[in-house]
């Protein structure tokens, strides 16, 4: 079977347990349990959820030769001795970390050190590591400083590589410090060099709001801290198209707690070039928009969440599975993770998912304004989802 590699960021997480809901105020003491340690990053995350799916996955970070690098190896080395075996060591740079504050019934808030996660280039993927390879994905670009400056020359050279070998791509991204370079970046010029050659793009819809328009994004949130809360249809679809627009072929919107969106092309010649994945049933995937709530779980923590449910999507389509089945096993794997306290523990394996799915696990309410949207069970499909045109 080929294989599929998870590059990008890695970080060693040090997530300290809450006794219960915390009120944080200047010059508070709050106490808390034992600290988790665990890896942290798209290249953790997502890859060992896909190795937990039972996908062939090769892990490709940097990390630095000092104490959190040799607990990053040491906590990939207990999901599988080979999962460590494909990291960057460099000698003059440090490990990244990152503190995750997740108290319960709260979304998490991060203190994060990038380090050695800066200083990726696009040489750092060889060619022998694309030997085999069928999915390629990529985490978290907007945090490693090489990837983005210069608009995304790095980025571009990457992944023009990777799809000159037919390997299809998929990419991930995160929320950028606004005070910091990655925050005023120009994102549209970077997304108009980089998305040409990504054929499965799933970020968060307020990474895209305030990326690509950030004049909507500033006026919701003048109006609502949590802009997830005035997020509806029309500003899924803008979103998505604008997107596709710079070249993509699929746009799933991750949108936290109220579920998933997805977008896809109306062309087939670009579903077509997906490389090695590209669907046997081009028009099961051409023009498709549906969106999906989350399964209802206990929620422990939501580290790592997003790459989670991106990680359960690329493990249904890359069984060949249709655009509903994608999105269903993603907020499943999504829900799976968020019922513990750190990012990987909480995901079971491919069956046990699938059985969970299909034994009766009730989504929670939609809370979208969907206007024109046709309801199918657990999932909607938009007015301008093929199947409703």
């Amino acid at each position: 079977m080929k294989n599929t590699v998870v590059a990008g960021h890695i970080c060693l997480d040090i997530i300290p347990a809450f006794f219960g809901d915390a009120h944080f105020a200047p010059g508070q003491l709050i106490e808390i349990d034992k600290a988790v340690l665990a890896t942290g990053g798209a290249v953790s995350n997502t890859g060992i959820s896909l190795h937990k799916l039972g996908i062939p996955v090769t892990l490709l970070g940097k990390i630095g030769n000092d104490f959190f690098g040799k607990g990053i190896k040491e906590v990939l080395s207990k999901y599988g001795e080979h999962l460590a075996g494909g990291l960057i060591i460099d000698e003059n740079t440090n490990s990244s970390y990152t503190i995750v504050i997740s108290p319960p019934n709260t979304d998490r808030t991060f203190l994060h050190s990038p380090a050695a996660n800066h200083t990726f280039v696009a040489s750092d993927v060889k060619n022998e590591a694309l030997e085999n390879v069928r999915l390629f994905h990529f985490g978290y670009p907007s945090l490693m400083k090489s990837m983005y400056q210069n608009g995304g020359k790095e980025s571009e050279i990457l992944f023009r590589n990777v799809k000159n070998k037919g390997i299809t791509t998929s990419l991930d991204m995160s929320f950028p410090d606004p005070t910091t370079e990655a925050g005023k970046l120009d994102w549209n010029l970077w997304f108009a060099q980089v998305l040409p050659y990504i054929d499965i793009f799933m970020p968060s819809i307020e990474e895209c709001l305030f990326m690509t328009n950030k004049s909507r994004y500033n006026m919701l949130q003048s109006k609502e801290h949590d802009i997830l809360r005035l997020i509806n249809g029309e500003i899924l679809r803008d979103t998505a198209e604008g997107l596709l627009n710079f070249g993509c072929a699929i746009v799933v919107l991750k949108l936290g707690e109220r579920g998933l969106y997805i977008r896809t092309t109306d062309r087939k010649e670009r579903l077509k070039n997906i490389g090695v994945c590209s669907p046997q049933d081009i028009e099961l995937w051409k023009s498709r928009e549906l969106y999906i709530p989350c399964f209802d779980v206990n929620v422990v923590g939501t580290n790592g969440s997003g790459d989670c449910t991106i990680a359960g999507f690329l493990a249904a389509f890359l069984r060949e599975l249709p655009p509903e089945e994608c999105i269903r096993s993603a907020v499943a794997v999504g829900a799976c993770n968020v019922e513990a306290p750190d990012a990987v523990s909480g995901i079971k394996n491919w069956e046990d998912t699938q059985a969970r799915i299909h034994s009766g696990w009730k989504p929670k309410s939609m809370t979208i304004p969907l206007t024109g949207w046709t309801e199918h069970g657990t999932y909607y499909s938009g007015p301008y989802d093929r199947k409703e045109a």
